[in-house]
């Protein structure tokens, strides 16, 4: 079982930049692809990334594509997402969650993940 702690989010100004940092406990941590998704008040949970166990292979919601970068860090048990050029409308609840079914990953969706953390709020605004 892994446990999900994400953290580094804030509030911050269109265009800006913010890093979530997503930390795991469990040695079984480099076995996952993991994903990054985020839910807006009053709308559903969304895929926002996804990266694979060795972290070779990324996907990305066509929303976030080109501004936002995720990566992992095998050795620290860490997952990141980079968000660079934010918009107002990236405002959410961010949450990391592992890969919990076969599949091809460019397809993932919420259905595909569990062990969700707590999340972190960012907030896009001037």
């Amino acid at each position: 079982q892994v446990q999900l702690v994400e953290s580094g989010g804030g509030l911050v100004s269109p265009g800006g930049s913010l890093t979530l940092s997503c930390a795991a406990s469990g040695r079984t941590f480099t076995y996952y692809h993991m994903g990054w998704f985020r839910q807006a008040p009053g709308k559903e949970r969304e895929f926002v990334a996804t990266i694979s166990a060795n972290g070779g292979i990324t996907y990305y919601a066509d929303s976030v594509k080109g501004r936002f970068t995720i990566s992992r860090d095998n050795a620290k048990n860490m997952v990141y997402l980079q968000m660079n050029s934010l918009k107002p409308e990236d405002t959410a609840v961010y949450y990391c969650a592992v890969r919990v079914t076969a599949g091809n990953l460019a397809r993932s969706t919420v259905h595909d993940f569990g062990s969700w953390g707590q999340g972190t709020q960012v907030t896009v605004s001037s």
